[in-house]
């Protein structure tokens, strides 16, 4: 006989001896003491099973009278049994009443106890039974009802109740753990075995949910019980809906134990009261999801670091699917991906592509964060001092070979601050200093991102800090090039601290110098105000790149590039004449590129002087700079000569 049907057999044996007790309460009838006696032994008997019937077991764990016991086994009959509730009329005297209540049970069984139904006995504080009384209906007389969820548990159907249905979703996951994650399953499984009888809350800290998932739900299988999401924004705020909520859980995780993974950020945010309440009154196995240990609520927990595999787990699994391969190294050195990334990347040996997934697997958490920019410009675009340009060249190099440098000779070990490259490129608008970002990003063939600080900066205590940790957390794992526009909004000199307020905008701009300073990649800072940054702040930066304003040469060189080599251009474009207007690279393309809209709107269809110095000119008055007319004069030799010899001609 198996379980089920040992367990079908107690309710029948069980549920006979209750027609016969019933029946032994009702004037005339003839049920002697030997045929009661005889049933209820059959039941002791069916009771006596391995696992216990249903009903018994709950009993036991929920810590049950015998006199509570058979009321609910009283109320499961009612709805298993159909003459249970004519003989229950009969035995009240009132065919209205064909249900079990208060009075009843005081004389059916042996033993009462006149506090059974009161709100603090298990019967009602673990929600098994519910009293129907309406109007001025005595308590006495009211119907005592099961609820349907112990009902079918005792019928041995056992599954979470429906009323969680909505707050709980199960988990599950396929990814694969790198052994130093496998650690942490470990001494999870430690602690908790260690405390068993009062299980703290864990925090899983750090940034990577999908390897913190995969950690929980590794924990969870060693115990043999399920994980479960749940969504802490469904949570009841009324306080009287919420205490039925954890009355209800807590019973729910006596019969059908979970554990339970949730989103510890929603502990910060304005809706917060309700979880603390239910997390603070209820038991169980609780995972908490947090980027940083929290002591919002006072329960024991125990906090546990979860981190992306190792650098050298990642060079390994990339080895096992590429083989000694010296893209296993820069793979590994570039992204920061868990085991199942990896493997769902690796579905192609040629590195071009495998590139590119990992870049694409990489994107959507930071391009929710900042703009993503395009990155077609090519060294060929820059113009700028040898020397500046050298820079950007070394840049190139430390970011492409950091994994040699770092992992494979060893500086990891002597690097007192992080592993990423920091730059500062300093000068005015338009001066080419994201086209460089663009340029190294093209030839890194990494995603660029740029970020507006002053845009970050929040005038909220704390905003700051959660913006920036977001974007870095979201950065790491791409290893994406982050560019810091505005970078004076947080990084200016430092004045002496005079309040509050002073006091926090230290703290965020330290905060953002050791995000920076941890960061992997390379995080480029960008101002058009050098002088006004903090010389602290500059002496922590491994570049400092100047963008001056170009020269007449250089804007001789930009205007000769900037014009596409498809565009129809006239022979006499005088590019050395356009070089005396003082104008950046930024200005420049404005420029050329009003001016072809001009040219395809015209009956030449090409690119001529006159359209150009008109654009130069509506450039001038944008950047309300005065106009000499002199200067945008262009027709013959004689008033070119006219115009050079002119001293109210350009100047520098």
């Amino acid at each position: 006989m198996t379980w089920q049907e040992a367990n079908s057999h107690y309710l029948s044996v069980a549920i006979y001896w209750l027609r016969l007790r019933l029946q032994r309460m009702i004037p005339d009838t003839t049920i002697t003491e030997d045929e009661l006696a005889e049933a209820e032994t059959r039941m002791f008997d069916a009771e006596a099973i391995e696992p216990p019937p249903a009903l018994i077991t709950l009993s036991s764990i929920l810590g049950l009278t015998r006199f509570e016991q058979l009321i609910l086994l009283l109320c499961v009959a009612m709805e298993l049994d159909t003459q249970i509730a004519s003989f229950c009329a009969k035995v009240q005297d009132d065919p209205a009443r064909c249900y079990p209540t208060y009075a009843l049970v005081l004389s059916l069984f042996d033993h009462p106890v006149w506090d059974v139904v009161s709100p603090e006995r298990p019967l009602r504080s673990w929600r098994l039974i519910e009293i129907h009384q309406s109007g001025v209906q005595p308590l006495t007389v009211s119907a005592i009802k099961a609820d349907e969820r112990i009902v079918n548990y005792a019928k041995g159907l056992n599954y979470l109740d429906d009323r969680l249905n909505s707050l709980l979703a199960p988990l599950d996951t396929d990814q694969a753990l790198a052994p130093s994650q496998h650690r942490v399953v470990n001494a999870i499984v430690e602690q908790l075995e260690a405390n068993w009888d009062a299980l703290p809350k864990i925090q899983l800290l750090g940034s990577d949910r999908s390897s913190k998932q995969s950690i929980a739900f590794a924990v969870v299988e060693q115990f043999e019980i399920p994980l479960y999401r749940m969504r802490v924004e469904l949570l009841p705020t009324h306080a009287s809906e919420l205490e039925t909520l954890i009355r209800l859980w807590q019973r729910e995780l006596q019969l059908f134990p979970i554990a339970v993974y949730l989103d510890g950020q929603a502990i910060e945010n304005n809706a917060a009261a309700a979880l603390k309440i239910f997390l603070e009154s209820t038991q169980g196995l609780f995972f908490l999801d947090m980027r940083e240990q929290t002591s919002s609520f006072d329960q024991p927990s125990l906090s546990f670091e979860v981190e992306k595999p190792t650098s050298i787990e990642q060079w390994q699994i990339w080895q096992e699917f590429l083989g000694q391969s010296k893209h296993a190294a820069w793979l590994a050195g570039q992204f920061n991906l868990n085991l199942t990334e990896i493997q769902q990347a690796a579905n192609t040996t040629q590195f071009d592509r495998l590139w590119e997934s990992c870049l694409m697997r990489t994107r959507p958490r930071l391009d929710a964060l900042a703009q993503r920019l395009e990155t077609k410009a090519t060294w060929d675009e820059i113009v700028l001092p040898q020397s500046e340009t050298n820079l950007l060249r070394q840049i190139t190099t430390q970011v492409r070979h950091r994994s040699t440098v770092y992992d494979e000779w060893g500086f990891r070990d002597r690097m007192n601050r992080g592993l990423g490259v920091t730059a500062l490129f300093a000068g005015e608008s338009g001066t080419g200093k994201t086209m460089a970002a663009e340029v190294i990003a093209n030839e890194l063939k990494l995603n660029l991102y740029r970020i507006d600080l002053s845009a970050v900066v929040s005038k909220y205590i704390g905003e700051t800090e959660k913006n920036l940790r977001k974007l870095f957390d979201a950065a790491e794992d791409g290893g994406a090039i982050l560019f810091f526009d505005e970078a004076d909004a947080l990084f200016g000199k430092r004045s002496e601290v005079k309040d509050s307020h002073d006091r926090y905008a230290n703290i965020e701009t330290n905060y953002l110098l050791q995000r920076i300073e941890a960061y992997r990649g390379l995080a480029i800072l960008a101002t058009n105000l050098k002088s006004s940054l903090d010389q602290a702040f500059m002496r922590r930066l491994r570049f400092v790149i100047n963008f001056p304003f170009p020269s007449i040469s250089d804007r001789q060189r930009l205007w000769e590039k900037v014009f596409p080599p498809q565009i129809p251009k006239a022979k006499d474009l005088d590019y050395a004449w356009l070089a005396r207007l003082p104008l950046t690279g930024g200005s420049i393309m404005n420029i050329a590129l009003n001016s072809a809209f001009e040219a395809a709107a015209s009956g030449e269809r090409q690119i001529t002087m006159p359209l150009v110095l008109a654009a130069a000119r509506s450039e001038f008055r944008k950047l309300d700079r005065p106009v000499n007319e002199v200067d945008f004069v262009w027709k013959t030799l004689e008033i070119k000569q006219m115009a050079h010899s002119t001293d109210g001609g350009l100047k520098e």
